[in-house]
């Protein structure tokens, strides 16, 4: 998932002349941990400011679960994540003007029991959309 929220966010952000600098946060559904590490390490590749990027960066996973307390490395559901955090906490902040654009890139995968019973990698997906309170 971490390979499609970077060619996602990438894209967007050439295909609309942005930057980082342009959104209070860019957020991504559930990498978790080890997801979001992935993706750090490919927007340093692109030559990004990974230390600026960090900042602006928000997991929903990693903000739903409790690092300490659950073994949760990998992420949850990406969607179930995504939708809850952007319902309960990211549209709130727009509305009350705490927040005035956010990049919020959602990611899954495209799941086949035909995929899994060959062995194949799993490919993954993201999409997407600048939310804006202005």
């Amino acid at each position: 998932m971490s390979g499609a929220a970077h060619d996602t966010i990438s894209t967007h952000l050439a295909n609309t002349g942005k930057t980082i600098d342009d959104f209070d946060y860019i957020v991504t559904g559930d990498l978790g941990l080890v997801g979001s590490r992935v993706l750090y390490e490919l927007f340093a590749k692109d030559k990004i400011d990974i230390i600026k990027f960090k900042k602006k960066h928000k997991d929903c996973g990693l903000m739903l679960f409790d690092l300490e307390e659950q073994d949760v490395h990998a992420g949850g559901s990406g969607c179930g994540c995504a939708a809850s955090v952007l319902c309960g906490y990211f549209l709130q902040e727009l509305a009350q003007g705490k927040l005035k654009n956010i990049l919020f890139t959602a990611t899954g995968a495209l799941l086949s029991p035909t995929v899994m019973q060959q062995g194949e990698s799993i490919p993954g997906i993201a999409y997407s959309v600048h939310i804006s309170s202005t």
